[in-house]
């Protein structure tokens, strides 16, 4: 029985498989800010859903930068008393399992590639848009080696004549702060989300003349039925290519607030 769960910066997500082909239905609470609480969640958790069963293997995602050996979030911006805890041994003592830390924009493309909007592409990038923003580059199936994982969301933009990061010009926090409100209360039809889709055109436009893939698949919640119009992003980013002869195909994601635990299944495959 294998365990797989998506640590986000305000809900956890938390599911397990017997065989990697399924995905049961998944457990849903709060993250708490407090590292000693959120782990000790978690391993409640985890042992409820196990019961009798061994936990063979578990793969975990999390936002940020996560050590080397896949055990330790160095930098977790939502969650920061997080950050340089030894979560994955401490879960593996308490659990006596082996488990798999991953950034979770790298988990969640990793689903998208292999049950999502990703399936079958041989070059893949995945952005995505929420709280934060960040991207990932998928070749046939496997994440790019990296020396500290990918943080697209960190590159600069002039735009206006101040060099802002693009999380800064079009997460959901960014947006919250600029027009002191909630993104999901934005009304669908406001001039707000053309803004956001030509300004993260030229985000993504950066994005694809660096990893120049055939598909990009874009998520996140700045991207649900209200949100930045994926086809605007499209019409904004030709008008702007001037370097390759086309655009990659670019289409919305597929799995939705599971796309961790997918990814965690793919992880978990890949490394069996």
């Amino acid at each position: 029985m294998y365990i797989v769960a998506d640590i986000g910066g305000t809900k956890t997500r938390i599911a397990k498989s017997g065989d990697l082909e399924k995905l049961g239905d998944p457990l849903i609470m709060e993250t708490p800010k407090n590292y000693a609480d959120g782990i000790a969640d978690i391993i409640r958790a985890c042992r409820q859903m196990a019961g009798n069963e061994k936990i063979d293997a578990m793969a975990i995602d999390i936002t940020g930068v996560v050590s080397d050996d896949g055990k330790t979030p160095l930098t977790s911006p939502h969650l920061p008393d997080w950050r340089g805890k030894p979560f994955a041994r401490e879960l593996e003592a308490a659990l006596s399992t082996t488990v798999h830390l991953l950034n979770d924009t790298a988990q969640v493309g990793l689903g998208e590639a292999f049950y999502g909007a990703g399936k079958g592409a041989h070059i893949l990038v995945y952005a995505t848009v929420s709280t934060g923003v960040n991207g990932v580059r998928i070749v046939d199936g496997v994440i790019d080696p990296a020396a500290y994982g990918f943080e697209i969301g960190g590159q600069y933009l002039f735009i206006g004549g101040n060099p802002r990061t693009l999380e800064e010009l079009v997460s959901g926090k960014a947006v919250q702060e600029k027009y002191e409100i909630n993104p999901k209360h934005i009304e669908k039809d406001s001039p707000v989300w053309e803004e956001l889709a030509q300004t993260f055109a030229y985000g993504l436009h950066n994005t694809i003349l660096h990893w120049s893939p055939d598909r990009v698949v874009l998520g996140g919640s700045m991207f649900n039925e209200i949100g930045i119009p994926v086809e605007r992003v499209k019409f904004h980013l030709a008008e702007i290519m001037r370097k390759f002869p086309s655009l990659p195909e670019i289409v919305h994601s597929e799995l939705g607030d599971i796309g961790g635990l997918w990814g965690g299944i793919a992880r978990l495959k890949q490394l069996r």
